[in-house]
């Protein structure tokens, strides 16, 4: 009696492009949503050089400084781990969405130029 794998193999031997898509979208997923919480407190470098320079005060707001995630942060959600947690999964959600799309839309208007 023989058994039949479940898992895609690429012809080339390795897991299919669909499996690892999924893989590495988990994999970014638990990155955003499980490790920004231990992500630095301190501020970036071009923060540090403003104060190291003398010219933080001249900072000015952003425009989106009152959305729901400025700050690498959730508002409303008071626990902080949770907060940007979300805020990361969020960030990676439409990141991947926005390339997504964008690449379905190159790859649409480059087959259509080939007809």
């Amino acid at each position: 009696m023989t058994t039949e794998s479940t898992t895609r193999v690429s012809p080339r031997g390795g897991p299919s492009t669909r499996t690892f898509a999924v893989i590495a979208l988990l994999v970014c997923l638990a990155l955003a949503g499980l490790a920004s919480y231990y992500a630095s407190g301190h501020p970036d470098g071009l923060n540090k050089v403003a104060a190291d320079q003398g010219f933080a005060a001249k900072e000015k707001s952003s425009v989106a400084a009152d959305s729901p995630l400025a700050g690498y942060s959730t508002e409303d959600v008071s626990n902080d781990r949770l907060s940007g947690g979300i805020a990361g999964v969020v960030g990676v959600t439409v990141v991947l969405l926005g390339a997504g799309g964008l690449a379905y839309v190159v790859r649409r208007r480059a087959a259509g130029s080939e007809n």
